[in-house]
């Protein structure tokens, strides 16, 4: 099983300081925790240079994380002076790290994100109209498929699309922490705005709302353990992305657009932005590439454009994940809420399609992860 950073965080709760009652992570002593297969690399802040307590904090975290993680691991365990950090509670005459917060409170928020999920997907376009939710959901079921453990968050607040196509009106159950069930269809836990509201009632509401609501989606949700969290984002570069970019770390992002050259300006954006914000861009995914007509099957027509996404992906140097056809069965099955991917014998070609899809999808995660660090959440300031 692989090495999450839940679990090392869990083994750093046993490390006590040494000059006090709490452990590292409480004391929110703890920054910069990568995992990467077997390699684990993290940072114990500290209020002044004192190398004996470094050498002993050390020491004590890598006997905790081999004793409660793995035996295997190949540590780097770094130190680093955060005297501002600090200073708040050093003139009160408290135990660094302390403060007047709760306990429970403090922990909380020390805790990361959807700490359980390994890959957070992104699914995005620059334009609206180019199925982009039903590739999301797609996809999402073609990972299930696969046994994985899978989480699909609609993102897209003033047109949730999710509910519709995975055919569930419910609400969600909450917990006695008050935190939101997802709800539970085709092998996928999946939560949308779409199921708290009124599905007649228009969601007027200004930015600061909107943002807020995506937040709550991920911080007072019970998501649990996922191997992939796929979020379908709303079309455009706005509020809603840049506040995934500032809340979670995205492993990385999926572009979904026609092949007509109005949509493949707007998906050149939606690249471009990812990559200004650090987030890999998995690939590229042509949708409505082509269409055959059902008592025609040797012929394939065009209708969008020939390889407008492919040539795009190639220029930009994204790869290109596969190209899905326009056909009357994808529209069907989304209505009565049974994603096409999950056809049984894929006789479909856009089954089989989205099936390699989600396929190249976690072959191009793999390479990222092996390849590249994980993303961090970014920090945008904006200059007067």
């Amino acid at each position: 099983m692989a090495i999450n950073k839940q679990q090392v965080r869990s083994a750093l709760t046993q490390v006590i300081h040494p000059e006090g009652e709490k452990d590292l992570v409480s004391l929110n002593m703890i920054e910069d925790l990568i995992v990467q297969d077997l390699f684990i690399t993290f940072t114990i802040d500290l209020p002044e240079k004192n190398a004996p307590l470094e050498s002993k904090l050390k020491e004590l975290c890598e006997e905790a994380i081999r004793k409660f993680v793995d035996d295997n691991v190949v540590l780097d365990i770094n130190t680093a002076v955060n005297i501002s950090k600090f200073r708040n509670n050093e003139d009160k005459g408290e135990f660094p790290g302390q403060g007047h917060r709760s306990q429970n409170k403090q922990e909380s928020e020390n805790e990361e994100l959807l700490s359980g999920v390994d890959n957070i997907i992104a699914v995005a376009s620059g334009k609206g109209g180019v199925g982009k939710s039903t590739v999301a959901v797609n996809l999402a079921c073609g990972l299930a498929r696969t046994g994985a453990k899978v989480g699909l968050l609609d993102t897209d607040i003033y047109g949730p699309s999710i509910p519709t196509m995975m055919d569930v009106h419910e609400r969600p159950n909450i917990t006695t922490e008050k935190k939101l069930i997802p709800i539970k269809k085709h092998g996928i836990r999946f939560l949308s705005m779409g199921l708290l509201v009124d599905p007649d009632q228009a969601m007027i509401w200004r930015g600061p709302m909107v943002t807020s609501a995506v937040k709550q989606f991920m911080e007072e949700v019970e998501w649990n353990e996922l191997d992939y969290l796929v979020l379908d984002l709303p079309p455009g570069t706005g509020d809603i992305q840049l506040t995934l970019v500032q809340t979670v770390p995205l492993t990385g992002a999926v572009i979904v657009s026609t092949p007509q050259t109005v949509a493949l300006d707007d998906a050149r954006k939606g690249v471009a932005m990812f990559k200004k914000v650090n987030v890999p861009v998995l690939g590229m995914v042509e949708n409505m590439a082509y269409f055959i007509p059902e008592d025609m099957p040797d012929k394939k027509y065009h209708i969008f454009g020939k390889h407008g996404v492919r040539n795009l992906a190639e220029r930009m140097g994204t790869n290109f994940l596969g190209e899905i056809p326009l056909e009357q069965a994808v529209r069907e099955s989304s209505d009565v809420g049974q994603p096409i991917v999950l056809q049984e014998g894929l006789q479909s070609s856009s089954a089989q399609k989205f099936v390699e899809l989600s396929n190249n999808v976690i072959q191009q995660l793999a390479i990222r992860n092996k390849e590249q660090a994980d993303t961090d959440k970014i920090d945008i300031k904006i200059r007067p």
